[in-house]
């Protein structure tokens, strides 16, 4: 975590090939900057797949920023062969 405060939590996440994290959850909706990308999948709390970015088009991270509203419990693998690192900014609800 990079800052907390009653508005924003800024989290900077880096994640290395073959990595998964703990179960967690996202409260808030948030934007994330997307300084390196790599596969991922995303799991929920049953260890069902809910996103596996190696579907969707090569265009979907192009600019860098992505856009997601909270999100329940679920893991995250890295399943590609560099560091996913992401600095995400969660809009808290004031």
């Amino acid at each position: 975590m990079l800052l907390e405060n009653d508005s924003v939590r800024v989290l900077d996440a880096r994640i290395l090939p073959g990595e998964r994290t703990a179960l967690h959850t996202h409260r808030w909706p948030s934007v994330h900057h997307i300084v390196a990308m790599s596969a991922f999948i995303r799991r929920d709390e049953n260890d069902n797949v809910i996103l596996d970015t190696r579907t969707l088009p090569a265009a979907t991270f192009a600019s860098g920023i992505a856009w997601s509203g909270p999100l329940g419990p679920h893991t995250l693998e890295n399943v590609g062969s560099v560091e996913l690192h992401v600095i995400s900014v969660e809009v808290k609800n004031t």
